[in-house]
């Protein structure tokens, strides 16, 4: 009996979405024999890019370091500036596995690159959420509260020493390697430029607040600081849908006097959540079979 081909993703978050040059070199740096670059887009307004990488598991390590080394060389943070927190010219790297493949795999390709930074690259790494060292290094936030202009110190903390490294890279910071279930990244936009209130609507749905769970979210500035964005990562969306975030946040926007404009999702995601929106909105009672109906079309 044939054994299945491991297949995972890879999602990594690098900071630069301003220069289209920058980000073409990053997305030329992914393409690895045996990987795919899925998908790529960028934000201004963040000055943040999220490539999808998705194949084998060699391939995509491959292909992860690689992009990682070219923002490395590409990018000096001490220039850099928007709306996403960040702490490192690559911020994030995460591995999600997918078919034939479990968190385990996940995890061990995560310590795996997390050295290879360190040693080919000198840039120093935290393992996070599930290849996490400690229960209070999991949570991405908590690594990268303060930013790469104030983790030079923190990094002294033993609390918070790299898992990978002893030292900030003077220009890309720290990466954050780990592996996780499918996330999706979904914002909402308001029709205001009221930052406060895309503050107080993310302090309420986030679930480290009580809100809805697998939720994180902050308020941001967009469009050049004229629209109030509430920028939103669903980490289980089995838990919490797009949709119950879209209406939760319409509900709390109302009771500022405020409405929402439009939501934008950022990279991929599963094609269940998309489901389970045409189901809410459309009322199908059979959203699923649908699409199925139609792929064997073509």
């Amino acid at each position: 009996m044939q054994t299945e081909k491991k297949i995972i993703e890879c999602v990594p978050n690098v900071s630069e979405g301003k220069n289209q040059a920058t980000v073409e070199k990053l997305a030329a740096a992914a393409t690895v024999t045996g990987a795919s670059l899925a998908d790529y887009s960028s934000d201004p307004d963040h000055n943040r890019s999220v490539f999808t990488i998705i194949g084998e598991p060699d391939a995509v390590f491959e292909a992860a370091f690689r992009l990682a080394q070219a923002a490395v060389e590409t990018i000096d943070l001490n220039i850099h500036d928007g709306a996403h927190p960040r702490m490192g010219a690559v911020d994030v790297i995460p591995f999600i596995p997918l078919r034939g493949s479990d968190m385990n795999d996940c995890v061990q390709i995560a310590a795996a690159l997390g050295k290879r930074l360190w040693n080919d690259l000198r840039l120093p790494v935290f393992l996070y959420e599930e290849a996490a060292s400690a229960p209070h290094r999991k949570n991405l936030a908590v690594l990268r509260k303060g930013g790469f202009e104030n983790m030079a110190n923190k990094i002294k903390n033993p609390e918070f020493f790299p898992d990978y490294g002893d030292v900030l890279h003077k220009t890309a910071g720290i990466t954050a390697v780990g592996a996780r279930r499918p996330l999706i990244a979904f914002n909402v936009n308001l029709d205001t430029d009221d930052i406060s209130a895309a503050k107080k609507i993310a302090s309420k749905i986030r679930s480290a607040n009580g809100g809805l769970p697998g939720v994180k979210a902050i308020g941001v500035a967009v469009k050049g600081g004229n629209t109030a964005q509430v920028s939103v990562n669903i980490t289980d969306y089995t838990q919490t849908s797009m949709y119950k975030v879209l209406e939760t946040v319409r509900f709390e926007a109302a009771r500022l006097g405020v409405a929402v404009n439009e939501t934008e999702i950022i990279g991929l995601a599963p094609m269940q959540a998309y489901l389970d929106c045409a189901n809410y909105y459309l009322g199908c009672k059979n959203s699923a079979g649908a699409v199925k109906v139609i792929e064997s079309h073509f």
